[in-house]
């Protein structure tokens, strides 16, 4: 296996993590407008992910700075082509990151309220977008033979690209209600599991109708193992959140998401993003990657520092593994 398909594999591995991780993440933001009834339910939701959700992001910043240092064509034309979604998911994610930091800040019920209404929108918006944009990654965008975008944004909401997104953001919504269960207690954790199943259910039926569109178009034996695997374990999160056993829902949820983008990729390979205009204009693996010095590096580079960083967020996310409930939230100090 040569060094570019290495990085392919790495850069899929690190979509696929973020995705795992900041999925749980948004589906928690979206849940404190639909779950919560009132302000001390919206502190236990945001609790369950106040020491991790920076953390989580980290993930999108390697992945983004992985695909420039290994496939800079493939990154330049994507961040280009696509230059307003990914401009909007990147707004939204600094809102988000400033209403978690300054929604304590004053005690006023309005302020706190406006700055639970941006995380709300600010995890809704990037959920549905990163579908959108991995949709048409996957399906093909008109690229021109300077390997450049000369489509417009219009052509990017095409009706694979949109239901794409309808996936990721249920998806997301789902498996952040199955963490919701899983990290809380009494009657929100109840009710978590209740929308679990029916944002489940829906989740379900979307997903479904996405992979085998994509497997129709242009998947394989490998993409059909994966669209397998994650369609059997969605139907065991689902099962395992009606038993009541949330560890054993929230792995399969976890699965399903791990599975599902491994099929977009392995439907990609060796493709990185195929021209609709001629399948020699499409970028691939090859004609889209760095010097095999500078990917030598920067196999060195990761061999050394991924273990610390896995290192340290797993230590993360085992200090903050207890379960928290409204009893746990203090009085607020004027």
């Amino acid at each position: 296996m040569e060094l570019h398909d290495v990085w392919f594999v790495l850069i899929a591995v690190l979509w696929t993590g973020y995705f795992f991780l900041e999925g749980f993440d948004f589906g928690v933001g979206i849940l404190t407008r639909l779950l919560a009834r009132d302000r001390a339910e919206k502190r236990v939701l945001i609790n369950t992910i106040g020491p991790v959700w920076d953390g989580n992001e980290v993930w999108l910043l390697t992945a983004g700075g992985a695909t420039f240092a290994a496939f800079p064509e493939w990154y330049a034309t994507l961040f280009s082509g696509f230059y307003l979604p990914l401009l909007t998911i990147l707004v939204c994610l600094i809102i988000r990151g400033v209403a978690f930091e300054y929604r304590a800040k004053r005690p006023e019920e309005n302020w706190q309220r406006r700055w639970e209404t941006a995380i709300f929108w600010t995890s809704l918006i990037p959920a549905f977008l990163w579908g959108v944009a991995f949709g048409n990654i996957v399906r093909g965008v008109k690229i021109d033979a300077d390997f450049e975008y000369v489509g417009n944004v219009w052509e990017l909401l095409n009706p694979y690209a949109l239901l794409g997104g309808l996936v990721t953001l249920t998806l997301f919504t789902f498996h952040g209600a199955v963490f919701t269960a899983l990290k809380t207690v009494g009657e929100i954790r109840q009710r978590a599991r209740t929308t679990a199943t029916r944002v489940g259910l829906v989740t379900a039926v979307l997903a479904l109708a996405f992979l085998l569109w994509t497997q129709a178009d242009q998947g394989d034996g490998t993409s059909l193992v994966a669209m397998v695997a994650a369609v059997a374990a969605l139907v065991a999160a689902l099962m395992a959140n009606r038993a009541g056993r949330e560890g054993w829902s929230f792995t399969f949820s976890g699965v399903t998401i791990v599975a599902a983008v491994a099929m977009l990729f392995l439907t990609l390979f060796p493709n990185v993003m195929p021209s609709t205009l001629d399948a020699d204009w499409s970028l691939t693996v090859t004609n889209a990657s760095s010097s095999p010095y500078t990917l030598k590096i920067m196999t060195w580079l990761a061999v050394i520092a991924t273990p610390v960083v896995l290192l340290y967020q797993g230590w993360t996310y085992w200090v903050f593994r207890k379960r928290i409930g409204t009893q746990h939230i203090a009085d607020p100090v004027h």
